[in-house]
């Protein structure tokens, strides 16, 4: 079982779009401490947009 201070923990990616489509990722707390801001396609709006870090 992963450890809440886990080095890679599982992260959410909701797009800024308004669809609420979300990718599942995990990210390195050590090379990336903030929040991240992705540019990924969202099938639901059929484009490319930011998705941003939801905890």
């Amino acid at each position: 079982m992963a450890k809440s201070t886990d080095v890679r923990p599982i992260i959410k990616m909701r797009s800024t779009a308004g669809t609420g489509y979300t990718y599942v990722t995990r990210k390195n707390r050590r090379n990336d401490p903030d929040r991240l801001v992705l540019r990924k396609y969202d099938p639901m709006a059929r484009r490319h947009v930011d998705f941003k870090e939801e905890r």
